[in-house]
């Protein structure tokens, strides 16, 4: 764009401006704007930059006209000062095109203050250093505003799939031409083994716009799970129309992917509507991801079944679940551990982020090894700590009573219940029980006091002595210790090193407290410091007696729940 003057051919200079918006996609009026601030620039270098000038161009006749503007104010009117939002002090700077109020009343004797006049200026013609100021102010608003259409255009296109040519490759990172804008595909979110030269033409999906200094970065993907997702919405009219959702996809790209699908129409299979006949949609699918295998289960809301068709094609025993830490203990036959870890840990990796749950997988055998270890540390603390011999400890273990406090604790009867007990015998290994654990009780009582635990700590509601000697090996020795924790302090927490989650033990770690439990422990030690008050205990409420309150009128429902717990007593 060159600027000879403001006498130019005016039918020209709208041409230009309509020739700059047509390429670059803006409206014109951004570029006559632009213009105009060019010009406006050239002319407080040409006039001096006190002046107010301003510039106008008619965008139907392109008529420029040149005015100086002329401000009247106050004899004391102060600009500028203060301070800025970093605290620094700001100077004291006149506004160009400014009058004081005493000037204008020497001009005319009747002016006041926020009077202005306006004087129309002569063209110019521009030197090339004007010439070369006004262009990089036309093309640095051009390009302004081009960066801020490609922002609004696409900002809202995350989670689309466009298509596009590969305008270069820079270290890995693919840079693509979208048409009217341009994207870039990072290394890590292509496909491995995938390359591409100029000019081939790739689609990618876009999981981010973000507005930067540098311009819109449009950020695409071949590696992303909502790639995948697209790309059967594509193929698959269910999945498209809603009937089918896509509920989950984890996927380790080029190689396998496993995605999780479900039909809100109970007559339609959403897992053979994504294969198609044949295979033929999930083959289309395949093929745009570079022979990527696809493994498509059934969702379900059961978290149990869900973990189990994840883990396909491996056969699933048990599972037994922790919900509080989302892990998940998985049992599969012992001809079925490769299929269920996979390739390099493959299957149970994919599964795991599918699902959100940690995966530990163990074999039958290993499982059976378990049990037999816990029966047998189980018998060796009964018989020590209850000083009975092996088949006593054994028939304790095989009813039920895990520790010693479940034997010292229970209703004497259900000792004496068991098979070749009585009375007698009950009592006795009761007695044993109590007293190994007032033994205990002692030893750990002398080992908190070592370790310097204060007898105030003991008082808190929910502190036992076993608790005490924890929390003391652990540094925490007063009530104060105790209110400075948070509960993730004495239940352990997980932190990511490496890209994995390594679990942080806590003082109590060894006690498996719930979340409440261990905050009810703190609340109560920070009451007694004083820190907080204690919670008012809502006031039982009043409920006035119905005389036919006790009259008691069976429903259908209550006599089906009657007949279900009959039927579950006798199973």
């Amino acid at each position: 764009m060159s600027f000879t003057g403001i006498s130019a051919n005016r039918l020209e200079l709208l041409q230009i401006a309509e020739a700059v918006a047509r390429e670059k996609s803006i409206d014109k009026e951004i570029v006559i704007e632009a213009i105009e601030e060019a010009i406006q620039k050239g002319a407080r270098s040409r006039y001096g930059a006190e002046h107010d000038i301003r510039v106008h161009i008619d965008p139907k006749t392109g008529e420029t006209t040149i005015k100086r503007v002329i401000t009247v104010v106050a004899d004391d009117a102060v600009f500028g000062g203060g301070v800025d939002d970093e605290g620094n002090e700001l100077p004291f700077e006149e506004p160009p095109g400014i009058l004081r109020l005493a000037d204008a009343k020497r001009r005319t004797k009747d002016a006041k203050i926020g009077d202005t006049y306006e004087e129309t200026l002569p063209p110019f013609e521009f030197g090339r250093v004007q010439t070369q100021m006004a262009r990089q102010v036309v093309m640095g608003k051009v390009r302004d505003a081009e960066r801020e259409r490609q922002f609004e255009e696409y900002k809202d296109r995350v989670g689309e799939i466009v298509s596009g040519s590969v305008k270069r490759v820079e270290y890995g990172n693919v840079v693509v031409d979208l048409g009217r804008g341009e994207g870039i595909m990072r290394r890590d979110q292509s496909i491995p083994r995938e390359n591409f030269n100029i000019g081939d033409r790739i689609r990618c999906y876009i999981y981010d716009v973000r507005r930067e200094t540098k311009g819109p970065q449009i950020l695409l993907s071949r590696a992303h799970g909502g790639f995948m997702a697209k790309l059967f919405a594509q193929e698959v009219p269910e999945v498209y129309d809603g009937v089918i959702e896509i509920r989950a996809v984890a996927r380790d790209p080029g190689s396998r992917a496993k995605m999780a699908v479900i039909s809100n129409d109970s007559s339609i299979d959403p897992v053979g509507a994504c294969v198609g006949m044949r295979g033929s949609r999930v083959q289309a699918v395949v093929a745009e991801l570079q022979g990527e295998k696809i493994d498509i289960i059934q969702w379900s809301q059961d978290e149990a079944t869900f973990i189990v068709n994840a883990l396909a094609p491996a056969e699933v025993s048990k599972v037994v679940m922790d919900e509080e830490d989302e892990r998940v203990e998985v049992v599969v036959p012992d001809e079925q551990l490769s299929l269920a870890i996979g390739r390099r840990g493959q299957n149970v990796r994919l599964a795991s982020q599918l699902t959100g749950w940690q995966i530990d997988i163990m074999t039958e055998s290993q499982e059976s090894e378990r049990r037999q270890r816990e029966f047998a540390e189980r018998t060796a603390l009964f018989q020590e700590a209850l000083d009975v011999d092996e088949v006593i400890a054994q028939l304790l273990v095989t009813e039920g009573f895990a520790t010693v406090e479940d034997v010292a604790y229970v209703d004497v009867s259900e000792v004496a219940s068991i098979e070749g007990f009585d009375e007698d015998t009950g009592a006795e290994i009761q007695a044993r029980a109590q007293d190994y654990l007032e033994k205990e009780a002692a030893e750990l009582d002398a080992k908190r006091r070592e370790l310097g635990v204060e007898d105030g700590l003991l008082e808190i509601e929910g502190i036992t002595l076993p608790m005490a000697v924890a929390l003391g090996a652990a540094e925490v020795k007063t009530v104060e210790d105790l209110a400075d924790l948070v509960p993730d302090d004495l239940r352990g927490w997980f932190e990511s090193k490496n890209g994995e989650r390594v679990r942080q033990p806590g003082a109590l770690e060894a006690f498996n407290l719930e979340p409440q439990d261990a905050e009810a422990l703190i609340m109560r030690a920070r009451v007694v410091m004083g820190w907080v008050e204690a919670p008012e205990e809502p006031e039982p409420e009043l409920v006035e007696e119905d005389p036919d309150a006790n009259v008691f009128a069976p429903t259908q429902e209550h006599l089906a729940e009657a007949e279900a717990a009959g039927e579950a007593q006798d199973a």
